[in-house]
């Protein structure tokens, strides 16, 4: 079982990669697999308890992304590092990258961040992360189709006090709907899940990794929050891999789905 929490005694990888077949139809990414810090950063001032909370990484993701990966045959790419040292899904130089605060939560070890650390960061995590992405797309295309590429989060079930999250799964894209509309219509046939489209998060506000990777290149792409209490132990992840492989599996079996198109 691939688990990634933080080692005080090491220093995070940029990503780990789980392989599939040369000519595998997509890649899976996570851009919050990790809780990871390193050393030297000083666990950024926080305790224990918010290292390895919602707002150090999407708890479960990890898990289900690899999951996902082994049962389609696809390859994935999973972040070594926490969000709070950088954001993997954010652009280099936005405020959010390298947050100060976040849900709520204090970071001290953010709040004095100069460029160039920002950039030490970006270097050390961020693009190795990034480029390892884009070798992976650009070696699925070499051995067969424009490949889709889908990512995996998940979500606090409630956040800073506000109602609580019905949803148990949300499908976010930006406006490529060829993934996106039949994945959202045979989770709601399912009929036992809340879906959300483009809830609690919008795939048309922040959405980096898949933006940059498949948007900007007319590649398929969708993204899946998964709630963080349906993935919290080793039967819910199992369960919610399955639930996720078997509709991407059908969407994925579409020849038509492989072409570039820029929306």
């Amino acid at each position: 079982m691939l688990k990634f929490i933080p080692d005080p005694h090491g220093t995070p990888v940029p990503f780990h990669a789980v392989h599939g077949r040369a000519d595998a139809p997509a890649l899976v990414v996570c851009d919050h697999a990790s809780a990871a810090i390193p050393a030297g950063l000083g666990n950024l001032g926080l305790g224990e308890a918010e290292r390895t909370s919602h707002v150090a990484w999407d708890i479960g993701a990890a898990r289900v992304a690899a999951l996902v990966a082994e049962a389609l045959g696809c390859p994935a790419v999973l972040a070594g590092i926490s969000r709070l040292v950088i954001d993997c899904n954010r652009q280099p130089g936005d405020p959010s990258s390298i947050p100060a605060r976040t849900c709520g939560v204090r970071v001290p070890g953010n709040e004095a961040v100069d460029e160039a650390e920002a950039d030490s960061r970006a270097r050390s995590w961020f693009w190795p992360y990034h480029t390892e992405i884009g070798d992976r797309i650009a070696h699925l295309w070499r051995h067969g189709r424009p490949p889709a590429v889908v990512a995996i989060h998940s979500f606090t079930p409630c956040i800073q006090g506000q109602m609580p999250r019905r949803w148990h799964v949300g499908v976010l894209w930006n406006r490529d709907p060829r993934m996106a509309v039949p994945v959202l219509a045979a989770l709601r046939a399912r009929g036992d899940l809340v879906v959300g489209d483009n809830q609690p998060y919008s795939g048309r506000e922040i959405n980096y990794t898949l933006d940059t990777h498949a948007g900007a290149a007319g590649l398929p792409n969708v993204s899946f929050e998964i709630r963080q209490d349906q993935v919290a132990d080793e039967a819910g992840c199992i369960r919610w891999a399955g639930i996720l492989a078997g509709v991407l599996g059908d969407v994925l079996a579409d020849d038509e789905l492989y072409r570039v198109e820029i929306f």
